[in-house]
C-alpha cells in the first residue's frame, strides 16, 4: 500500500440552497468581505442575494465584477489593491474558474506583499515567510459556479499575462478557509452536457494516475457512480443533487491523486483562446480514452461497469472498450462538439500550448510518459 496523508482542507458546506449560511461562515473571518466574480457571471440575483446575506450577519461586502473572459493572473493586482485600500478581512470567489483563481491570488498577494510574476515563475509562498502563518494570507473562501478540480488541492492553475500560458501556482496551507457548494448556484453548470463530461475526464485521469491510491479510487468509484446517471439524462431531468456529490468526490479525489493531460490541454487552450475550457476537455475526452484504456485496461475495465456499460464475459481489454464505446455514445446523443476545430481553433497555433500543457507538473503523474510531441499528437487527434 503507497503511504499518504491527508487533511482536509478546507471546511465544506454542500447542499441546496445553503447560500444562506454564507453569512454565518463569512463572519468568522472579520467583518469586511470583497467578492470577486466575472462579468458575465450568469446569476446576477445570487450575487446580489449574497451581499445581502453578508450584511444582514453584520459583514460589509465589496464587489469586484471586472474579471472578463480575457482576464488574466495580473487582475488580482487591482483586486489586491480594492482589498488593502478598502481593509477587507476575506477574500470571497463566486463564480467560475477563472475567478477563484483571480480570488485566490489575490488571498495571497494582498497582505504577504508577494508579486504576481514571482508566483507564475514557482515560488512558493509558504517558503517567503519564515513560519508560513496563515496570518500572512486572506483568508479565501470559495462559492463554486462550476466544477474547480483543484479546490481542495495546494496549487491551482492560472493565466500568465505575458504570453496566456498556464501556469501552476503553489497554494499556502490552509488559505481557502471554507467552500460553499450550492446547488442552486450550480445549476446552470448541471444543465449543461459538457460540464458534466469536463468533469468526469478530470475525474478518470486522477483515478488512472500514477499518484492514485486507494483513498482516491474510492472517492472517485463514488463520484463515478453519479456520472453513470448524470450522462444518460439531459436537462432538467438531471439531478442537482447527483452533478453536486459527483463533483464534490471527483475534487476530493484529484487532491489525493492527479489530473493528467487533458485537463491540461483544456485549461491551456482555454487561456490562450477563451474558449470554454468544458468544450475543450470534451473533445479531447475520447483521445484521452484510449490513452487510458492502452495503459490501464483493468481500471477502464471497472469504470465500464461503473458507468454501467453491459460487461458480462467481456475480457479485460473488451470491457475497458466497452466505457469508450459508451461516452462515445453519450457524446454523440448530445451532439457536442467532436473537433476543436469547431471551435474556430488554428492547428498551428496550438504547438506551444501543448507545450506549456506538458510543462505543469502534474504531468510527472501520468500513467505514460507524455512528451510535448505526444501532447501536441492528442491535439492533432482532436482536432
Amino acid at each position: 500500500m503507497t503511504d499518504f496523508s491527508f487533511k482536509i482542507d478546507p471546511e465544506f458546506t454542500i447542499g441546496l440552497n445553503i447560500l444562506n449560511r454564507a453569512g454565518t461562515i463569512c463572519k468568522t473571518y472579520g467583518t469586511r468581505a470583497l467578492i470577486a466574480t466575472e462579468q458575465e457571471f450568469a446569476d446576477k440575483h445570487a450575487v446580489e442575494r449574497l451581499i445581502t446575506i453578508l450584511l444582514d450577519a453584520g459583514v460589509e461586502a465589496i464587489l469586484f465584477d471586472a474579471i472578463t473572459p480575457y482576464a488574466t493572473a495580473d487582475t488580482a493586482n487591482a483586486m489586491a489593491e480594492l482589498a488593502h485600500g478598502s481593509r477587507a478581512s476575506m477574500i470571497i470567489g463566486f463564480g467560475g474558474l477563472k475567478t477563484q483563481a483571480i480570488a485566490r491570488l489575490t488571498a495571497i498577494i494582498a497582505r504577504s506583499g508577494l508579486e504576481i510574476f514571482e508566483l507564475l515563475d514557482g515560488k512558493d509562498p509558504e517558503s517567503a515567510h519564515a513560519l508560513g502563518h496563515k496570518e500572512d494570507f486572506l483568508p479565501y473562501i470559495a462559492i463554486l459556479g462550476e466544477a474547480d478540480p483543484f479546490v481542495f488541492a495546494r496549487h491551482f492553475i492560472a493565466i500568465d499575462p505575458r504570453d496566456r500560458s498556464v501556469k501552476l501556482i503553489k497554494s499556502p496551507k490552509g488559505l481557502c478557509a471554507a467552500l460553499l457548494l450550492d446547488g442552486e448556484c450550480m445549476r446552470n453548470a448541471a444543465d449543461k452536457p459538457v460540464s458534466t463530461f469536463d468533469a468526469l475526464s478530470i475525474a478518470l485521469e486522477a483515478y488512472c494516475s500514477r499518484s492514485a491510491n486507494f483513498f482516491s479510487d474510492t472517492l472517485i468509484e463514488r463520484a463515478l457512480d453519479h456520472y453513470s446517471r448524470l450522462i444518460v439524462t439531459s436537462g432538467h431531468e438531471k439531478s442537482v443533487e447527483d452533478f453536486l456529490s459527483a463533483i464534490l468526490f471527483t475534487s476530493l479525489g484529484v487532491a489525493l491523486s492527479s489530473p493528467g493531460i487533458g485537463t491540461s490541454l483544456a485549461y491551456a487552450i482555454h487561456g490562450r483562446f477563451t474558449v470554454e475550457k468544458t468544450q475543450c476537455a470534451t473533445i479531447l475526452l475520447p483521445r484521452i480514452l484510449e490513452k487510458l484504456i492502452s495503459v490501464r485496461p483493468e481500471k477502464m475495465a471497472k469504470v465500464a461497469t461503473l458507468l454501467g456499460a453491459a460487461t458480462d464475459g467481456l475480457s479485460v481489454a473488451e470491457a475497458a472498450n466497452a466505457a469508450l464505446t459508451a461516452i462515445r455514445a453519450r457524446l454523440a446523443k448530445y451532439g457536442l462538439p467532436s473537433h476543436l476545430q469547431k471551435l474556430d481553433l488554428v492547428l498551428d497555433r496550438l504547438i506551444p500550448i501543448a507545450e506549456a500543457a506538458r510543462d505543469l507538473e502534474f504531468i510527472a503523474y501520468s500513467p505514460w510518459t507524455v512528451t510535448s510531441e505526444e501532447a501536441f499528437e492528442l491535439v492533432k487527434q482532436a482536432f
